[in-house]
């Protein structure tokens, strides 16, 4: 008769080197309402904050109100405008180094009366627009983009994300959405006015790029 050995024991002990020890610790799971990565509270992944699932509804995020993103256009168009102030003073350097003449027929020439002067206008008027596009790109394509705030939403304390995900949008699409705006304008600046009345506070721009405004100080509450 071959001895094949004791039977198995049905209650083996626990291996004393995988026992013993502090088990991993993986962390808290990912979820709803865990601060983002670009600070700001609720903002899990997927999602906008606590108890919000995408596509279901469970809680509405919140959108931000009309008026604050009005605030917040005014506030960045108000800095760009800072920005722009060399094409203003060049403008009016170009000026006055020119003489405008109407003649009888109600026709109008211009010549330039002070090369000079007409020189350095021109180069601060040109100044003056780069500073301009290098501020947009900035605050409203990378700025924003990354963030999801330009200055302006930042001092609002308001958010462009991604519908639904809930991430910043990128770049790219913080672009696209900037020309896009020209379809709100038409007709009668209706796209504009839009969200309030629409269901997700959407212009044209967001619809078409799938975006949302955030209430960050909602959230936070």
């Amino acid at each position: 008769m071959s001895n094949y050995g004791p039977p198995p024991d049905p209650f083996p002990k626990p291996d004393p080197d995988r026992s013993q020890g502090t088990p991993p610790n993986y962390g808290p799971p990912p979820g709803y309402g865990q601060p983002g990565a670009y600070g700001a509270p609720g903002y899990g992944t997927p999602g906008y904050g606590p108890g919000y699932v995408p596509g279901y509804g469970i809680q509405q995020p919140p959108y931000a109100h009309w008026i604050k993103r009005v605030g917040a256009t005014l506030l960045d168009n108000l800095i760009g405008a800072v920005a722009a102030i060399p094409t203003f003073i060049g403008a009016i350097l170009m000026g006055a180094a020119t003489t405008t003449t109407t003649w009888p027929d109600g026709t109008t020439t211009s010549r330039v009366t002070n090369t000079g002067e007409h020189t350095v206008g021109l180069v601060i008027y040109l100044v003056g627009l780069l500073t301009s596009l290098a501020f947009f790109i900035w605050n409203i394509c990378i700025r924003q983009g990354r963030t999801g705030q330009s200055l302006g939403k930042q001092v609002l304390g308001i958010r462009l994300l991604k519908d639904p995900t809930g991430q910043p949008l990128g770049a790219g699409l913080c672009f696209g959405r900037a020309l896009l705006h020209f379809l709100d304008a038409l007709p009668c600046y209706i796209g504009f006015l839009w969200p309030l009345w629409d269901g997700k506070r959407q212009t044209f721009a967001d619809k078409i790029v799938s975006s949302v405004v955030i209430d960050d100080r909602a959230v936070a509450q």
